[in-house]
């Protein structure tokens, strides 16, 4: 078995990896919604941050009652008690990824946890 997976990902409103490319530390999508549009609820989470990255469009957020502008290359990292939910702009749709992960997780990154040769 390779150490690796890959996948593709097709034009929609939402595409979680989860499953796809086999994740055990992550939860990740790609989420798109049209001119106007919005996620149908507010939510917040028990356990995991998410970490919001704009690919394209322009939209805002609505986190603890706060309205934040979102635009294409914008990041935004949400604690996980905060009441989150997106929308879209009313003249054109946005596409963000979304990366679940549980807060607080990351014992060491870049050089810290790389092996080399």
């Amino acid at each position: 078995m390779a150490n690796f997976e890959k996948t593709s990902v097709k034009e929609g409103t939402r595409t979680e990896l989860h499953d796809a490319l086999h994740l055990t530390g992550a939860e990740v999508s790609i989420n798109t919604l049209p001119a106007g549009a919005s996620v149908p609820f507010v939510h917040a989470h028990k356990q995991n941050e998410e970490i919001y990255g704009v690919l394209s469009g322009a939209g805002k957020a609505e986190i603890d009652g706060e309205c934040v502008a979102l635009a294409a290359g914008d990041w935004l990292r949400i604690s996980p008690a905060a009441k989150r939910r997106f929308f879209a702009a009313e003249n054109g749709s946005i596409t963000y990824v979304c990366i679940q992960v549980k807060e607080g997780s990351l014992g060491a990154f870049t050089a810290a946890d790389a092996v080399i040769g």
